[in-house]
């Protein structure tokens, strides 16, 4: 039995910020993801929400810039096929408080969830390169990179002429709109300085670029086609995800196999915050 002059009170600091911040993105017209419309937003930090054909599908912050970090989303989903970058639509808000003890993209997941799934916070669609001792994973049925792989067909167009293999594999990483991951061991470098190899003046599909960059190394070297990525190593190697890969054979010749594309059923691993930027993606349980 309760007292009549006593209570409980419980104060709830995190829903408040939650329904404060739900409150001010409500009214808010979802943009197009275009350089155009990034253009207007300010590089403060801030927390975003994306919509994909109409749906709430992604949740994150941004702990410096907004517009750097929508810009890397608009990146990404320009080298994905399976998905149109004019599909998908963003509203973003600025909070200039201190935005890791705020966590403020995690109160607005977790207030989101109750009625919707949010898919892309829990596919691995804000996954950074996971590291090499990740590539033979089998990648998940349900991951971002299984239902919108890699374009092999996207177009880069690199500095033309002869030019070391060295120069052409760090302009090739900034231009490509996906990770380009390669040996970068003292032996490695030195193979990436001696070679070379002549750049056509048009832009070059990154299945022309992959057969060009593997026909410049000696025998031994593959370049494959990750789900979400490429890696170039020398190795002799299946990938069981994979789209396919490049390999210089001992007979001097560039051999493409077709990768087998074969995904695990069950949940994705959880997205991981960028250590550099501090910009979340994750999808964090939070307690009531």
């Amino acid at each position: 039995m309760t007292d009549q002059w006593t209570a409980e009170f419980r104060l709830s600091i995190t829903k408040a910020l939650a329904d404060q911040l739900e409150t001010t993105l409500r009214p808010l017209k979802p943009a197009l993801l275009t350089p155009a419309h990034l253009s207007r937003v300010s590089a403060r930090p801030g927390v975003y929400t994306l919509y994909f054909d109409g749906q709430r599908v992604y949740v994150g912050k941004a702990a410096k810039s907004l517009q750097d970090r929508l810009t890397q989303h608009l990146r990404k989903l320009s080298g994905r096929t399976g998905i149109a970058s004019d599909a998908v639509r963003f509203v973003c808000v600025y909070v200039d408080e201190d935005l890791d003890a705020a966590a403020p993209e995690k109160l607005l997941i977790k207030k989101y969830r109750k009625h919707d799934s949010i898919p892309w916070n829990t596919n691995g669609f804000g996954n950074k390169d996971p590291g090499r001792n990740r590539d033979t994973s089998v990648v998940k049925a349900a991951h971002f990179d299984a239902t919108y792989p890699i374009n092999l067909d996207y177009q880069c167009r690199l500095q033309p002429g002869a030019q070391p293999l060295a120069a052409v594999l760090e302009e090739a990483k900034a231009q490509l709109p996906y990770l380009l991951r390669f040996d970068t061991s003292a032996g490695a470098k030195k193979i990436y300085r001696d070679a070379s190899l002549t750049i056509p003046d048009q832009p070059m599909t990154t299945r022309n670029l992959a057969h060009q960059l593997i026909a410049s190394l000696p025998a031994g070297w593959q370049l494959t086609a990750l789900p979400g990525y490429l890696i170039m190593y020398q190795e002799d190697r299946r990938y069981d995800s994979a789209l396919g890969w490049w390999r210089r054979e001992s007979d001097g010749q560039v051999r493409y196999v077709q990768g087998p594309r074969q995904f695990a059923a069950g949940a994705v691993d959880a997205d991981v915050t960028d250590r550099r930027t501090g910009d979340a993606d994750s999808l964090f349980e939070l307690d009531e």
